[in-house]
């Protein structure tokens, strides 16, 4: 991994970010953590059930927001988010996160028709590992909408996209929704913006999808084993053979270079025919791997954005999710400075 990203090119990559803007179209989710007191708990007198106590809540922006999170921990001068919330209380924690993160959020609509997709995420805090806390996630609470998104709403993000992709150096799309067309990017959402990007070929555009990652055109994709299967329309368990087989296969169809990730094994580059593999950076538990590839779609935009080749964005990548796997109980993120220590550690064989 060293071979491909000396420190002095890792500083002149990251360096770029200030000036670079980025958009951010897709699901943005509220992620609702409720930190509970296991020493706390009561029993209910009505049900005889467990009453989980909560201590603390923490609020963050979830799923695009978590991408969006990783661009302004990297640096990136200014991150653009397009997408809605509902007009509700969780609509409003939301915006609030995002406000803090320094989001513009001049394309990100406010409905009274729509929930603001939520993950409600009770968590235990258990006191007596090694004298520190440790959060332990429990079962998760999903609010999410399954009714198509409106039309008028996909119109007014269509139009939002189309007028800043000019000035956007690259565009993530986050595909976070399982229903079809219930989520921001839909069938005509995509195919809109499919149509707009052969009109700006500067601006660098991933997509990254839990269900869809072949029907989106012109951006490079980012899927996993699983959703490289799906989109190839091959069946049975993943391989790393059959991943470079399918990596290639979407990068002919697209045009456009595909990066595959592995988990603990890394990341597939093909591109042009060739495929290549980028080690994953090997860390100490515990881990937790929550928002893990997130954080390699926000380094793989902006590292090609800045200039990078795509071996050089796939291992900043690596680097920067091997930082936010080791943030337990959270979406974490990376900022230049951890990914700088973690390039030492490995070149020194840590």
């Amino acid at each position: 991994m060293s071979d491909e990203l000396n420190p002095s090119r890792l500083r002149s990559i990251l360096s770029a970010y200030p000036s670079l803007r980025v958009g951010v179209v897709g699901d943005f989710f509220l992620d609702a953590y409720f930190d509970c007191e296991p020493a706390l708990n009561e029993i209910s007198l009505e049900t005889g059930r467990t009453c989980y106590q909560v201590v603390r809540h923490r609020r963050q922006a979830g799923a695009a927001g978590t991408v969006a999170a990783n661009l302004r921990a990297l640096g990136v001068g200014a991150v653009e988010a397009v997408g809605y919330c509902g007009d509700d209380g969780e609509g409003y924690e939301l915006r609030r996160a995002m406000q803090a993160l320094g989001l513009h959020t001049s394309g990100f609509y406010t409905t009274p028709d729509r929930f603001t997709p939520t993950y409600g995420k009770p968590c235990y805090l258990d006191r007596n590992k090694n004298g520190r806390p440790e959060i332990r996630e429990l079962e998760r609470l999903d609010t999410k909408n399954r009714r198509p998104t409106p039309r008028a709403l996909q119109d007014e993000i269509i139009a939002h996209i189309h007028r800043r992709l000019a000035q956007w150096d690259a565009v993530i799309l986050l595909d976070q929704v399982t229903e079809a067309n219930c989520g921001v990017l839909t069938s005509r959402v995509r195919s809109s913006i499919a149509g707009a990007l052969s009109d700006h070929p500067r601006c660098i555009a991933l997509a990254d999808s839990r269900e869809r990652i072949g029907l989106f055109k012109g951006a490079i994709l980012k899927p996993n084993q699983q959703e490289a299967i799906k989109a190839v329309g091959h069946r049975g368990r993943p391989s790393l053979k059959a991943s470079q087989e399918h990596a290639k296969t979407l990068s002919v169809r697209t045009g456009h270079p595909v990066f595959l990730t592995l988990g603990a094994k890394g990341i597939l580059i093909a591109e042009s025919g060739v495929v290549r593999r980028v080690p994953a950076v090997r860390v100490a538990s515990p881990i937790d791997i929550v928002g893990a590839g997130d954080a390699c779609s926000a380094s793989i935009a902006t590292a090609l954005a800045a200039g990078a080749r795509p071996v050089e964005a796939a291992t900043l990548a690596s680097l920067a999710a091997s930082v936010t796997i080791q943030q337990i109980g959270t979406t974490g993120t990376a900022s230049p400075n951890q990914i700088h220590r973690r390039l030492q550690e490995v070149r020194r064989g840590l």
